[in-house]
């Protein structure tokens, strides 16, 4: 590793050059600007392009760093570590930009827009949080003169996809052979795979934004029913390109690069050029306004379906099912349907059929996803030594305490199988995972059979016993 201190000063030495870049750039706006509006401005646009200049600083690093390290035994602590990291910083950004969709889409459909509102406004709301009242007014427009602190919601929205986005390269890219390519499902070069996922991303968020900016956005029913058919061919899509995890993973991503587009491509520069007509005292367009509430609600029905994908790779009898696709969408559809349901319980309005409706298709998805009965007893009597040495033959090559599969250094999520008494402990994820989802071995990389698994599926149902 002592090798690689030239490399990490090279990079700390660019770090400190980007800082000077943008202190310079303040400085700089300082000295031009002639109000306290114009300070205020410059001071924003700097902070954007450090935290920016940082964030991809810090990438290029750990990018470099898996470059140095792989194939060492450092690789695997590296991974591990880049995944914590990574994974912590994708939920704590998320939570702060969902929490904030939730919020404000409750405050709209909760404003009181009758009883005493002034004519300027849209409503308004009264609250009380955290042992504190709060009084919340929104404008029909714009106020006539913008107040000089204006918070902007953009950053959570920024950094949860960026985050996100790593996140895609440190779990399914770096090692995109084992997780991202299932040979058995389409058998393709990891960076075919790799310009494919990215490629379908930008893709996604075309046909989106011009589906938005058709006639059909204004036909309610008919622009919702055409996007689940556009998700749900994205999701029969990735089913027949990637692994089924990777397939679930990319779906979720497409849906959340499409909200983070809606913020930085529609949404926040509507309000940047509502914020500058009304400085300038020029008349407002209205339609700004408008177009960028549709996105943000656009938004808060996706919330629920890419929050199920985030947790998806824990539940193989979803991802895992022999129409994994028509899963997904049928999940993304009932979750979408709750929040439906939610956005029209806190307008004051009962809906009689939405609830119902969206609760019967996930249960209705539950028993579809439910697993068959084995016949305990069609491999007759099973000895656990023939089925330890289909354990040995297929499993332990990553799940040991030395694992021999190149690109799991450590055996994955601690899980091994070096002992009998290890095997007997983790059946029941053993049943799962290898007899009804068959999710494991990963993409079936030493190739189990059919029969294979029925054997252990038997023994398992046979009470699982060593002797």
């Amino acid at each position: 590793m002592t090798n690689c201190i030239p490399y990490f000063l090279f990079l700390f030495l660019l770090l400190v050059l980007l800082s000077l870049i943008a202190i310079s750039y303040y400085i700089r706006g300082m000295v031009l600007s002639e109000n306290e509006s114009e300070h205020k401005e410059k001071l924003s646009a700097t902070l954007s392009f450090i935290y920016v200049s940082i964030f991809a600083v810090v990438i290029a690093v750990l990018v470099f760093m898996w470059f140095l390290v792989k194939g060492t035994p450092y690789e695997g602590h590296l991974m591990e570590w880049l995944n914590i990291v990574v994974r912590l910083m994708h939920i704590t950004f998320g939570i702060a930009w969902i929490g904030a969709s939730f919020y404000f889409v409750f405050l709209e459909n909760a404003l009181n827009r009758t009883d005493n509102v002034r004519d300027e406004l849209a409503g308004n709301l009264w609250a009380v949080h955290g042992g504190g009242f709060y009084y919340l007014e929104k404008y029909k427009i714009a106020p006539k003169e913008i107040p000089k602190q204006l918070h902007w919601f953009k950053y959570e929205a920024y950094f949860t996809w960026l985050s996100g986005f790593s996140l895609l390269f440190v779990v399914y890219y770096f090692n995109a052979k084992a997780f991202l390519i299932d040979p058995n499902v389409l058998n393709i070069a990891p960076l075919t795979g790799i310009a494919i996922g990215i490629g379908s991303l930008a893709a996604g968020w075309i046909i989106y934004d011009l589906l938005c900016k058709s006639p059909l956005v204004k036909k309610g029913i008919w622009f919702a029913l055409t996007g689940f058919i556009f998700a749900a061919g994205f999701a029969f899509f990735y089913s027949k390109v990637f692994s089924s995890r990777a397939a679930y993973i990319h779906f979720g991503a497409m849906l959340g690069t499409i909200m983070a587009a809606n913020v930085f491509f529609v949404i926040i520069p509507s309000q940047k050029a509502m914020v500058k007509a009304a400085k300038e005292g020029k008349e407002l367009d209205a339609s700004l306004g408008k177009n960028a509430g549709l996105r943000s609600l656009h938004n808060n029905y996706l919330t629920l379906p890419v929050l199920f994908v985030m947790i998806s790779n824990h539940f193989p009898s979803t991802f895992g099912n022999q129409y994994a696709w028509i899963v997904l969408a049928a999940i993304s559809l009932g979750l979408a349907g709750l929040k439906h349901w939610l956005n029209l319980r806190e307008k004051g309005q009962l809906s009689v059929w939405v609830m119902p409706v969206s609760t019967l298709l996930l249960l209705a998805v539950a028993y579809m996803t439910a697993p068959q009965k084995l016949n305990k007893m069609s491999h007759g009597t099973i000895a656990f030594a023939e089925v330890n040495s289909i354990v040995q033959k297929r499993c332990v090559t990553c799940h040991s305490a030395k694992p021999t599969n190149p690109a799991f250094p450590a055996p994955p999520n601690g899980v091994i199988y070096d002992t009998p008494a290890d095997i007997v402990k983790l059946k029941d994820k053993i049943m799962q995972r290898v007899v009804v989802t068959k999710t494991m071995p990963q993409n079936n990389q030493t190739n189990m059979t059919l029969e294979e698994r029925e054997i252990i599926g038997a023994w398992i149902e046979q009470g699982g016993s060593i002797k």
